[in-house]
């Protein structure tokens, strides 16, 4: 140590590994109670053998291990005490080779942590792209399923396409309703001018016996077509189709204009 202060930055590393004993060590650790920067590059020391700590794998002992470990310790229990240091006498301390194997272990662990970590924030974008892609294929899956409804409803012979007029004073719209009584499917097809505020579009079935189903509440664009497929409940035979102009939301039955509509020939 040169005034005080440690010659080798990584004695502060062997400190918090505690590869130090002795009067280095004493030493050492009574000049970091006095120094502020000292007491810094220590900090900073302990902070990188806590990222070794990481990078290493946690693995539960057997129990052959601890059965040795507890001969050891009552082996070393039962042997005489180590004949004491003559008074003025120096402690032995590491040698060389050993500040340069702690100085090796501690460089190598580091070195593992920072790998650790790398490796986990590749894991990280490597299970996000995943999941982007899982979202994808799924997203995918529904578009091609709904283009198979679809083309199986447009090509069937059960298929029928009811035109919607626009009723008397409503807003400037056309529409159709593609309906497969036996598969129990419909597909609406319009545009309509965009519906006031606070207010909705909602299409209807209605049946031959029973009260009108509402079939979709759409708010419409201006320009862009509206479009959507939609399964009857079990046992509804359509006769007709309309679009009325609700509150936002729409209703669970009819209350406001008919905008448009159109019968089963």
């Amino acid at each position: 140590m040169t005034n005080g202060h440690p010659t080798r930055d990584e004695d502060f590393d062997l400190l918090a590994l505690g590869a130090l004993d002795g009067e280095e060590k004493q030493a050492l650790e009574a000049h970091v109670a006095s120094c502020a920067d000292c007491a810094r590059k220590l900090a900073q020391a302990r902070g990188r053998v806590a990222l070794l700590a990481l990078g290493a794998p946690q693995k539960a002992p057997s129990p052959a291990v601890k059965q040795r470990l507890m001969a050891q310790i009552r082996g070393a229990a039962s042997e005489p005490p180590a004949p004491a240091h003559a008074s003025g006498s120096r402690v032995p301390l590491p040698s060389s080779a050993t500040r340069w194997w702690n100085a090796m272990l501690l460089v190598g662990g580091v070195a593992l942590a920072a790998l650790t970590i790398f490796l986990w924030h590749e894991n990280r974008d490597l299970a996000r792209q995943v999941g982007a892609l899982h979202a994808s294929l799924v997203q995918q899956q529904h578009a091609m399923h709904e283009a198979s409804e679809v083309a199986e409803l447009v090509t069937s012979q059960g298929t029928v396409t009811v035109p919607l007029a626009q009723q008397p004073g409503a807003p400037a719209g056309a529409a159709h309703v593609m309906y497969n009584k036996k598969m129990g499917m419909l597909m609406y097809e319009g545009e309509i001018q965009p519906a006031p505020a606070s207010k909705s579009y909602q299409l209807w079935v209605v049946p031959e016996n029973g009260k009108p189903i509402s079939a979709g509440v759409f708010n419409p664009v201006e320009g862009r077509p509206d479009h959507w497929m939609m399964k009857l409940p079990e046992g509804v035979d359509a006769k007709s189709f309309a679009v009325t102009l609700e509150p936002a939301g729409g209703m669970p039955h009819p209350t406001g204009p008919t905008i448009l509509a159109g019968s089963i020939s």
